[in-house]
């Protein structure tokens, strides 16, 4: 069976017939089901639950299909004895189907590996598959994937941002447009299935990059170090450039750990002046030290920090973010006016430090995307002394670092969602002096508007309301989304009845208040 396996590092190698199981029916589940079939291997997907537009495809592309409970191993699959089984992010280690797997000595991919071994399909003019480039961390991904294919774009290189962004890594790879390079935002889950692979072929990019290293996901992997571990394989096998955060030492860590292919460069990026292997910022020029001959001796420019200002991209992690992604576009030769002239339109995602409104002197912010500790951190260090909205679903995060550092200059903080009494005991301990205010409400639509009323009372001209949770959105909300949404829309309903945003409050504005 090995041999076989071994053999399937191409699109045009003989895939018929192989039984292949594949685990969930999300937008990865059926990208996978839809390339195994079209390869023309035997599929079986098995689900909790399936959505009707999928499920209702799956006869048509000659996929099978098993729904019910996974508390433990279905006789469908059993039945089916599968070769190769494809498991979607969403499943952890843990979980019965994935123990099952690994005790039987069955094959176990995700659907990053699955695409670099077919990667093949569609090739450049050379005759060569695009280069890829991989990008990880605790916060920044989604950030960082989008600058830098903008930036190849930029150059004339046909960029596909993929992966955990949204789009599946295997439609990118099976578009029949082809692509140059492609950039592929990579979480901890879809990074801890890669680290299992066998392939004679590993996958080797052209960069990579983790941005950062913080608590998260810790219910998923099980502890820090094993978070850690599957972040770190972000690095190996890469081939020109691993990209690391000099602001943080796990990700250097990783890199001088990592087996890399022989004339490997390690570029390091941070806030600081750089060295003659890095990018940074000097004097408020954001330069390039480490892809030009006179490194040593000279710089070259990328931006400015005021530039980046009037674009609303200045806030000190988003600075580093296109650090990172210029370290990886120059890894392929993007010229520094590319990457200058990108970053003249692009612009952040909805939900990222995202300006909802400036009213009555107050401007509120919607940064409903920074979904833990580490993230809000950022969001607080870019709005000091602002009226911090936070909470939600902590996933088994200790929020008492954050507190206790950047919460602690936090005008006010009022604290919504499902884990409440953690980040409120975590003020009381170590940041006594910030007013509290919990809001109770459990009702989805009225959460946001009780938040905004609390805010208008305590926010004076001059202040920021913050919207950074430092939780997952899923206790109130559909996703993060929808809970930024609903805060921006609480916001302009309130100025929209004619108010400044602002009044003063009252006793009965605030259920739960610790001076």
């Amino acid at each position: 069976m090995s041999d076989r396996l071994d053999a399937l590092t191409s699109w045009h190698a003989d895939w018929r017939g192989l039984r292949v199981a594949v685990l969930g029916l999300s937008v990865t589940g059926f990208s996978v089901a839809d390339t195994l079939a079209e390869l023309g291997a035997r599929v079986l997907v098995v689900t909790e639950t399936a959505a009707e537009e999928y499920a209702r495809l799956l006869p048509v592309i000659g996929a099978d299909l098993w729904t019910g409970p996974l508390d433990e191993v279905p006789e469908a699959l059993t039945a089916f004895a599968p070769e190769v089984i494809v498991a979607s992010p969403g499943f952890a280690p843990h979980h019965p189907l994935i123990r099952w797997a690994q005790d039987a000595g069955i094959a176990l991919w995700g659907d990053v590996e699955l695409a670099w071994r077919v990667r093949d399909k569609v090739v450049r003019p050379d005759g060569r598959p695009a280069d890829w480039v991989l990008i990880t961390g605790t916060n920044g991904k989604t950030t960082t994937t989008r600058l830098a294919a903008t930036m190849m774009a930029e150059a004339g290189l046909r960029a596909a941002p993929c992966g955990n962004i949204g789009v599946p890594v295997l439609d990118a790879v099976r578009d029949p447009a082809g692509f140059d390079v492609i950039v592929v935002e990579l979480s901890s889950h879809q990074l801890w299935y890669l680290s299992l692979q066998q392939s004679p072929s590993p996958l080797a990019p052209a960069a990579s990059v983790c941005l950062n290293l913080a608590d998260d996901h810790l219910q998923w992997h099980g502890s820090f170090a094993a978070y850690r571990d599957a972040k770190a394989v972000v690095y190996e096998n890469t081939r020109i450039a691993c990209v690391y955060n000099k602001a943080d030492v796990a990700t250097r860590e990783m890199v001088e750990q990592a087996e890399v292919v022989e004339g490997c460069r390690a570029i390091g990026f941070d806030l600081g002046v750089p060295g003659p292997s890095d990018l940074g910022v000097v004097d408020g020029i954001l330069v390039d030290r480490a892809f030009l001959d006179e490194r040593r001796t000279s710089a070259l420019e990328l931006s400015t920090v005021a530039a980046l200002a009037e674009r609303g991209l200045a806030a000190p992690h988003v600075v580093a973010n296109i650090l990172a992604a210029a370290a990886l576009a120059r890894a392929l030769d993007v010229p520094p006016e590319a990457v200058a002239a990108a970053l003249q339109h692009f612009r952040l995602d909805p939900h990222r430090i995202e300006v909802v409104a400036v009213a009555g002197g107050i401007t509120w912010v919607d940064d409903s995307k920074a979904t833990n500790p580490h993230a809000a951190a950022s969001s607080l260090a870019a709005y000091p002394g602002a009226v911090w909205v936070v909470g939600g679903l902590f996933k088994g995060v200790d929020v008492t670092e954050l507190v206790a550092g950047r919460g602690s200059r936090a005008k006010a903080a009022i604290v919504i969602g499902a884990d409440r009494t953690a980040i409120v005991e975590a003020f009381e301990r170590h940041a006594p002096a910030v007013p509290v205010f919990e809001v109770d409400d459990t009702d989805t639509e009225g959460v946001m508007a009780s938040v905004v009323e609390l805010a208008a009372g305590i926010a004076r001209d001059g202040d920021v309301v913050l919207l950074a949770p430092a939780a997952a959105s899923f206790d109130q909300f559909a996703s993060y989304e929808d809970r930024g949404r609903r805060f921006a829309e609480a916001v302009r309903a309130r100025l929209g009845r004619g108010t400044d945003g602002r009044h003063d409050a009252q006793p009965s504005d605030t259920p739960d208040d610790r001076p």
